[in-house]
């Protein structure tokens, strides 16, 4: 039996198909070629199209067939990863209301806020473990203050993973922990949450039927099978956020095991069997894949929002024509510390760790006669890791101490410069393994499909290709590190001052675009 995972990234999609006896991936594919877009109609603001995402997906499966690597009558199951956070919203016909409003919109922070208040910030940490910030349920009442026609024809309300299921299947499912990650459920009563519900106003027929991450949401359509060269009636049996899909690719399932990603956005996810709350919202705890009432699994996330953005960016503004391998090669060059180069990376929308203030991305200290394009992209890869430093110290303090962490040797951890410094910067070591979030939403599927019998059953074969322990220039990072969060506390309290004093022709909160990356003195 051959399994089918779907990764919907922000920049591409990824399907990998998986022999369900040996673990092996037989096929991987990213589609398109190129990074989609996000569209910014205003600063702060981030969207995509939900209709291109399914035709993104149509073709990466197509394009894995062509391999001619496997069978695709053997396929057996699907599982779906997908970008958290986000909102989809169709009408009674399924059909697209409008573009989708993703992870990292800041739109929504003050119809969260309000909520917060309303609710009381000690009952609305006690049940929902966060604040509603900017996640899908604040995401949705702005919807519903902005664009009140829209609302109005909205007959259900989905997370990405559910939208994809939904053009597969025809069926619209959810899960626990999805409507943790919209902020939609209530931990202490096991239940949607009425207090939610109620302030914004929505009604709960919005919400799709509630079932498990790891069970049948729907059967494969005969007309899409036949469109994607597959079995007509094959169930999708997974769904669940990248964050969570990415610890399970990792097979991070139970209490103080850590997992990272620096994808796009950049991930510390440290699983608990406590409901975990930081009083502040820094960093959020939802349900992770195996949570259960009698058996709490809440996955911890810190989020920084422009990690592998930045670097992206910073390639096309340092070295345009390197390839990625190569930038990482100009990087290394240059001395740990980048002489003095200090990078703030948060420059794609406000940051949870950082109350949501919009501090935008940095480069400080720039010497026009020391500083070349490689020590702008090892600043870049080291201010990426100061940023994961400054978000563990916060799950420090909230009585998380990881020693370890595992990520998949994938996106910015293919960089040597980049998983020395975060070794360096955090002071955990780093074990690397040979997956990502596809392979990780294929086994997904096989649990689903009840091939395995447990999840680590899953990910019993699982191969470790290196690790990377803090080494002799900790002393380095470490006084960067410190000088960097001089920085950024200065620019944060820049930010509040600002914002108490707004001034005619201000733009709107969010992400500064042209100031970001002007030297400050």
């Amino acid at each position: 039996m051959l399994l089918l995972g779907i990764d919907l990234g922000t920049s591409s999609v990824k399907v990998s198909v998986v022999d369900a006896a040996t673990r092996q991936c037989l096929a991987s594919v990213s589609y398109p070629d190129v990074e989609r877009e996000i569209t910014a109609r205003q600063p702060g603001w981030a969207e995509q199209d939900p209709r291109q995402w399914w035709l993104d997906v149509r073709q990466a499966i197509l394009q894995a067939h062509a391999t001619q690597a496997y069978d695709p009558q053997a396929i057996g199951a699907i599982g779906i990863a997908y970008q958290m956070h986000g909102l989809v919203v169709v009408d009674e016909h399924r059909h697209v209301l409008r573009d989708a409003i993703i992870w990292c919109d800041s739109r929504a922070v003050p119809h969260g806020a309000e909520a917060f208040e309303a609710i009381g910030p000690e009952r609305s940490l006690a049940h929902l473990l966060n604040s509603p910030g900017n996640f899908t349920a604040a995401k949705l009442a702005w919807v519903k203050a902005h664009e009140p026609d829209v609302y109005a024809r909205i007959a259900q309300v989905l997370l990405p993973g559910d939208f994809l299921a939904l053009q597969l299947t025809g069926a619209a499912t959810t899960s626990i922990s999805a409507l943790s990650e919209g902020i939609f459920w209530d931990f202490a009563e096991q239940e949607l949450s009425e207090d939610v519900f109620r302030f914004f106003g929505f009604d709960k027929n919005l919400i799709p039927p509630v079932q498990p991450v790891f069970t049948a949401h729907g059967a494969v359509l005969a007309a899409v099978a036949e469109e994607l060269g597959l079995r007509p009636g094959i169930p999708v049996t997974y769904k669940a956020g990248d964050q969570p899909n990415n610890a399970l690719s990792l097979g991070v399932l139970e209490p103080g095991e850590v997992a990272a990603t620096a994808g796009t956005s950049g991930v510390i996810y440290a699983v608990t069997d406590q409901l975990f709350v930081d009083a502040q919202s820094r960093v959020n705890a939802f349900a992770h894949v195996n949570h259960t009432a009698d058996q709490p699994r809440l996955g911890v996330l810190l989020c920084i929002n422009g990690t592998g953005s930045l670097n992206r960016w910073m390639k096309s503004v340092a070295g345009p024509q390197l390839s990625y391998p190569e930038m990482n090669e100009r990087a290394a060059i240059v001395p740990a510390g980048a002489d003095g180069l200090l990078c703030l990376p948060f420059g794609n929308g406000v940051e949870r760790m950082l109350a949501n203030e919009p501090v935008g991305a940095h480069l400080h200290n720039i010497d026009l006669n020391v500083h070349t394009p490689g020590h702008l992209l090892r600043a870049a890869q080291e201010g990426v890791a100061f940023a994961f430093r400054y978000g563990l110290d916060i799950m420090r303090e909230n009585g998380l101490h990881p020693t370890v962490v595992k990520a998949g040797k994938t996106n910015m951890f293919l960089s040597p410069v980049f998983a020395q410094a975060f070794a360096n910067a955090t002071g955990l070591t780093v074990e690397l393994y040979q997956t990502d979030g596809s392979v990780g939403a294929a086994l997904g599927a096989g649990i689903g499909a009840e091939v395995y019998a447990t999840p680590a059953e899953a990910f019993a074969r699982m191969e470790r290709l290196q690790t990377i322990a803090p080494d002799g220039e900790t002393a380095i990072y470490e006084a960067a590190y410190q000088q960097w969060k001089e920085l950024l506390l200065s620019r944060l309290q820049s930010g509040k001052k600002l914002a108490a004093q707004p001034r005619e022709g201000d733009a709107p909160s969010g992400v500064r675009f042209v100031e970001a990356f002007l030297p400050q003195q």
